[in-house]
């Protein structure tokens, strides 16, 4: 555990008894969200980020400890483990040093080289192999163990048993492994060409002759070479020039002046040619994929996270609306908080006859509920709705706007087993245009209902190792929501799980309490709900809000094990928790610090941190941190792809972040691509450093190309546009 705490201080650059504290709230079952928001002064305030990240090195380091001691207790079971060698594995660093050591003594497939030790050639190999100046000739030694009973029939058959056996042995050496793995990296090149003489024009063009160094190869482009390879439109290799390969292999094995040198120098060949080559090429690809995979991971989660963190249109009547045009335009209005109101179906896209027919029908829904909001699907059909809100807006007089909505697994919602349960007595396509009504008045709400991966603010997310890619963005949608709080009262099922402690069954229990018994009064009340124990209630109580409850400190993210710390910090500044509700606490802040913030935590019993976020509680009870963001644009207009010129300056909300730029709908249902060089006046190592999902951004169009639906945009300014 100490040198694992070690590494972890060193790669974190964090105090060391941070760590260990933050090991110790991790093996004690305690949540991240939790950890990061109510143990600050365990681990120094540090992010849920960092804490993650702390706990997948964690997971990696104790899973090294156990493949040591794995590898270990099978080495030493065949008597073979020495102090050099127990040690040498002691200090790997990573699973694959520790294998690299382990591959001689690992139990081997029936091999070349096995087959002739079963011929008793090993003594030859050996005798060869040790190249001592009194060694005679390989020929002469070789005559000795000509033996028509064990197989082998001449001198030749024999040398190529030894050589068999020498190149296995050389294959196997784990510091010639790394010595080579390492050159590889800095030396090799990643190479791509089209699997056929006569190629099509498809997404692969660019890699039909494509070539990078191994440790330059961009993660966007190793995805799409493997994709293009498993299509078996791409033909793909790792290319490393043999002759300084061969350099630290000859250097690692031969003695010169040895009678058996040229000997061992081809059997070196062959190893590295049969044996090392092809599996170090393999490492390579795999490491690349793995790194790619990383960052499209890493990329994927840094997107979701803003896209969950959009600002609510809070309170307002909605339409939403999931074009289409054989099934018709799916309509549902919601009210306020989300309940449907009516739901009905109209084709806008038949005839002049039938969207003027509804208009019509829209008009009375939206007079009739008092409509403030449109939300329109992206999909299919998605222009001509446009076009036809836009008239229907102009029908009723204005007072109404319209937002085009990202409708990414709508459909795989729709049709779940939730959206059934949910929406029992309504049409599959109806239920979509819920959701996307919802998504307008509350993304995070809505999109914790669907599956991550099907909401479309990634790249390749199907090539991805799944299991790796659910973890970490289930670690970002469970963030967003214990960051914005829920409340108790009105939160579905999917939402309350989401909540840190609480997992599908207790918020199912919890939902069902509350049908069964009305309103949560207070958040101690959830101690009733079936399987919901103290240890869960710790986690979660932080992040539920009850707005019904008598006291104001429930509808906080004030933690309750702090009610008192705060009572004592309202009676050190002379205010009530009356003040708190009716937000007369102005002045709290600078009393606090004119009493001294360490005095004042001294005298609630809590650390500095814990204090601070208190205070900040107490100011904005019942806030959520997504009011503090830019709001969505909404429209009134609509702007086609046509409409477009050089040099025209826009408003844009960004949609997706990836490796080589962003994309920024524009409002004209085609994003533009903001590549990295015109993302900023100085280089980017990667464009989330400076640019979020949601972002609302000033563009300028470069270049417009209808028949390919391409638009070309900078954020340098209109000069960059010319």
């Amino acid at each position: 555990m100490d040198q694992i705490v070690s590494l972890l201080t060193q790669e974190l650059s964090c105090r060391a008894e941070y760590i260990e504290n933050v090991i110790s709230l991790i093996d004690a079952g305690n949540t991240i969200p939790f950890i990061a928001r109510y143990r600050k002064e365990a681990h120094g305030a540090m992010d849920d980020t960092t804490l993650r990240t702390l706990a997948d090195r964690l997971q990696y380091l104790r899973n090294l400890d156990k493949r040591r001691e794995e590898v270990k207790s099978a080495i030493e079971g065949q008597g073979k483990l020495t102090e050099e060698l127990s040690a040498a594995i002691d200090r790997a660093v990573t699973l694959a040093e520790v294998e690299d050591l382990y591959r001689p003594y690992k139990q081997k497939r029936r091999t070349r080289a096995t087959m002739a030790k079963e011929k008793g050639l090993e003594p030859l190999a050996e005798l060869l192999f040790a190249q001592g100046r009194d060694c005679p000739a390989p020929e002469e030694a070789a005559a000795r163990f000509v033996d028509l009973e064990k197989g082998i029939e001449t001198v030749e058959e024999a040398l190529q048993g030894a050589s068999d056996i020498i190149a296995e042995q050389i294959s196997d050496d784990a510091a010639l492994r790394k010595t080579l793995r390492e050159l590889w990296w800095r030396r090799a090149v990643l190479t791509s060409a089209a699997a056929s003489k006569e190629p099509e024009d498809t997404v692969y063009r660019l890699y039909y002759d494509f070539k990078t160094p191994v440790n330059r190869a961009m993660g966007h482009q190793v995805l799409a070479i493997n994709r293009g390879e498993r299509e078996e439109i791409l033909k793909v290799s790792v290319d490393m020039d043999r002759e300084n390969a061969l350099i630290p292999v000859r250097r690692a094995v031969i003695v010169p002046g040895s009678p058996a040198m040229a000997f061992v120098r081809a059997a070196a060949e062959d190893a590295y040619d049969r044996l090392i080559a092809p599996s170090v090429a393999r490492e390579i690809r795999a490491m690349l994929t793995d790194t790619a995979s990383e960052g499209a991971i890493h990329n994927f989660g840094l997107n979701l996270k803003p896209l969950l963190m959009q600002p609510p249109v809070k309170g307002k009547v909605t339409m939403g609306l999931d074009p289409g045009y054989r099934n018709g335009c799916k309509v549902a209005v919601v009210d306020g908080t989300g309940k449907v109101l009516d739901t009905t179906v109209v084709y806008p896209t038949f005839s002049q006859a039938k969207q003027q027919e509804a208009i019509s029908i829209l008009s009375s829904l939206i007079r009739r509920h008092g409509v403030e909001h449109i939300a329109i699907g992206n999909g299919t059909a998605s222009r001509e709705t446009e076009r036809m809100t836009v008239e229907l807006i102009k029908a009723v007089g204005g007072g109404v706007s319209y937002m085009i909505v990202n409708e990414a697994g709508a459909s795989v919602y729709s049709a779940s087993k939730l959206a059934a349960e949910e929406f029992p007595d309504y049409d599959v396509n109806l239920r979509s245009a819920v959701s996307i009504a919802r998504r307008l008045q509350d993304p995070l709400a809505e999109l914790v209902k669907i599956d991550p991966k099907s909401i479309g603010v990634g790249q390749y997310q199907h090539d991805m190792p799944q299991a790796r890619l659910d973890e970490t963005l289930s670690g970002v949608v469970e963030d967003c929501v214990n960051a914005v709080g829920v409340d108790l009262n009105t939160a579905s099922a999917p939402l309350l799980a989401r909540v840190a402690g609480l997992n599908n069954t207790t918020a199912r229990n919890i939902v069902k309490y509350r049908e069964e018994n009305g309103a949560f009064t207070s958040r101690k009340q959830v101690l009733k709900v079936p399987k919901l124990g103290p240890k869960a209630f710790e986690q979660c109580a932080g992040f539920l809000r009850v707005p019904e409850s008598t006291s104001i400190l429930d509808n906080t993210g004030v933690h309750p094990e702090s009610y008192a710390a705060a009572q004592t910090l309202l009676d050190l500044a002379g205010y009530s928790l009356e003040d708190v509700r009716a937000g007369r606490l102005a002045g709290l802040r600078e009393k606090v610090c004119a009493y001294g913030e360490e005095a004042a935590a001294s005298a609630c019993g809590v650390g500095l941190p814990t204090l601070r976020d208190i205070v900040a509680e107490l100011l904005k009870p019942g806030r959520d941190p997504r009011d503090e963001l830019p709001r969505p644009i909404l429209r009134t207009d609509v702007m086609e792809m046509k409409d477009l010129k050089p040099g025209m300056e826009l408003t844009g909300t960004v949609r997706n972040v990836i490796d080589f730029g962003a994309f920024v709908d524009l409002g004209v249902h085609q994003d533009g691509l903001v590549h990295i060089s015109r993302i900023a006046d100085h280089r980017l190592r990667h464009p989330s450093e400076v640019l979020s999902v949601g972002d609302i951004v000033t563009v300028w169009v470069v270049e417009v190309d209808v028949p390919k639906k391409r638009i070309a945009l900078t954020m340098r300014g209109p000069e960059d546009a010319k």
